[in-house]
């Protein structure tokens, strides 16, 4: 298919509005929004921003579900030049405090609570000043910045603006304020250190790049692709929006996964094309109502899993022409991706070439040489990237990058003779939850706040289709009487729950090298051991 012309996300919307005007881009299970629809309802929130004084290099947050609000915010906010910064829909109050700080937002577009968090009251209690001023005129101690809070509820709290009133502006001009090279999303993910990194995404990159992966998967105007991952991951935001939409096809929404009503999404809406994770295949496949004749229309989608994943989606669920991946938030969601018409066997044993405008080089973990083909090394990425990170994490820009611009995934690879990339391990301790990548480092810090505990150690051990489970290993303050469910709900209280350890073991002291480093790779034999251990037991 021919690519669009256009370089910036609203720009996209609206060329794509011009060309198929009728053709649904957004499709629920109740309604459908056109690509005229939706640049239209775009450019009126824009113009509703640009008046409570939001403009180029703004960062709008965004606290939203799968739905047209989350999409209408991100693109009115490439349409003022400014940048999208979605926010996990998992947040508890204190990472929300932690994102509007890191992020400076200007304005926040929310709902007042989703999947039994309670938004509206985090956000009273965050900026209480909201409540003693009306819309516009009050200004937050605690976020310097933050300007106004956008409810998309029908009755917004004191001092909060209404989506819908923001909307009944003339719309903006429908033309894009910002350039390719501008940054168009923050996306915040879980990295090696104690809290999440801001990656930066450009315009350019994210369409050009998701134009790529839309070919890939042989996508076209009349495919129907399901996301039920989060639009605020990198595999949403990054990857199935600007692959689905370069191709003028249609963007199928869930709010959350939930496999019966994944099930009848796709049958009822005729999906194409999924993106899927071992956990959402193997729920599908196991529950009481699945046929393969309800999944009949499925034939292509991108898989994050093994080789034996790949192939229950391709040859279990019906997507014959799954597309195995690999990727990484800063490399635009994926760098990789095997093209669906290969064979399924050539699908399941690499993730492919690279994708077009990205190079991969595997690099001697001592020397930093290049090596050849057939030699794991570690992963380095250069083409369509980050240009770094934002906020807190920028520290770490200068030792994520060599010195002539490829990025290091912190991944161990290697490139066959035919220029296929073979993943082979995460070279970092993170751990792989369900799809989500989550940061040892943050539990432990948040594990370390619990005035009983003064060592802790967490790590991920296989656990099935869900991933890895986590766990947890903490050492006693002295005199102080620790319990391993207690601390759990210590964890619950303060972060999202997919966070939360699986178990917790309270040992007398932490396994250490002769150097006095903590030993990760004995107590990764432990998880192993415990995870399929009945019981707590005290170590």
């Amino acid at each position: 298919m021919k690519a669009p012309h256009s370089r910036t996300l609203f720009g996209l919307l609206v060329e794509q509005a011009g060309r198929f005007p009728n053709r649904p881009a957004i499709i629920g299970s109740r309604h459908q929004v056109t690509y005229a629809e939706l640049a239209v309802g775009a450019a009126r929130l824009a113009a509703g921003m640009r008046a409570h004084g939001v403009g180029r290099g703004d960062r709008v947050g965004i606290l939203i579900e799968n739905r047209r609000e989350w999409l209408e915010a991100a693109f009115a906010a490439a349409a003022l030049g400014a940048v999208a910064v979605p926010f996990s829909t998992w947040s508890k109050p204190a990472e929300l405090a932690y994102l509007l700080a890191d992020a400076e937002i200007a304005l926040l577009v929310a709902v007042g609570g989703f999947g039994g968090q309670d938004f509206a009251a985090a956000l009273d209690t965050l900026v209480p000043e909201a409540a003693a001023a009306p819309a516009g005129e009050w200004r937050s101690g605690r976020f310097p910045r933050l300007r106004a809070i956008v409810a998309l509820d029908a009755e917004p709290r004191p001092g909060w603006i209404s989506c819908d009133r923001l909307k009944t502006a003339d719309p903006l001009p429908l033309d894009a304020a910002a350039d390719a090279d501008d940054d168009c999303f923050i996306l915040y993910t879980s990295g090696s250190s104690a809290r999440p990194k801001a990656v930066r995404l450009r315009h350019g990159a994210v369409i050009e790049n998701g134009f790529n992966i839309g070919e890939r998967m042989r996508l076209g105007p009349d495919d129907r692709v399901l996301l039920a991952p989060p639009l605020f991951w990198s595999y949403g935001a990054a990857n199935a929006l600007p692959a689905t939409w370069s191709h003028g096809a249609g963007l199928v929404l869930q709010p959350r996964f939930e496999a019966g009503e994944w099930l009848s999404l796709i049958e009822r809406q005729r999906c194409t094309a999924i993106y899927t994770l071992p956990s959402m295949t193997g729920a599908a496949l196991r529950h009481p109502e699945f046929r393969r004749d309800r999944v009949a229309t499925l034939r292509t989608g991108l898989m994050i899993g093994s080789a034996e994943e790949v192939r229950i989606a391709a040859e279990e669920l019906g997507a014959a022409q799954i597309c195995n991946i690999y990727g990484a938030t800063e490399t635009c969601g994926n760098c990789c991706v095997t093209p669906a018409d290969w064979p399924l066997a050539r699908r399941m044993a690499s993730q492919g070439p690279p994708l077009p405008g990205m190079s991969l080089r595997i690099a001697d973990p001592e020397s930093g040489a290049a090596l050849p083909a057939g030699e794991v090394g570690l992963v380095e990425v250069k083409g369509h990237v980050t240009p770094g990170y934002a906020g807190a994490s920028a520290e770490h820009n200068a030792a994520a990058f060599t010195a002539d611009g490829y990025f290091r995934t912190g991944d161990r690879g290697l490139l066959d003779a035919a220029g296929d990339f073979h993943f082979v391990a995460r070279d970092t301790d993170m751990i792989k939850r369900a799809g989500i990548n989550v940061s040892p480092a943050e539990i432990e810090a948040l594990l370390l706040q619990h005035p009983g505990v003064t060592q802790a150690a967490v790590i991920g051990t296989p656990a099935g289709e869900r991933g890895e489970a986590i766990v947890a290993f903490v050492v006693a303050r002295a005199g102080a009487a620790l319990d391993a469910e207690a601390l759990r709900a210590h964890c619950r209280a303060f972060a999202s729950s997919y966070k939360v350890p699986d178990r917790v073991e309270i040992c007398a002291a932490l396994p250490v090298t002769e150097t006095g480093k903590l030993f990760r790779r004995g107590l990764k034999d432990m998880a192993a051991a415990l995870v399929n251990c009945p019981s707590p037991s005290r170590r």
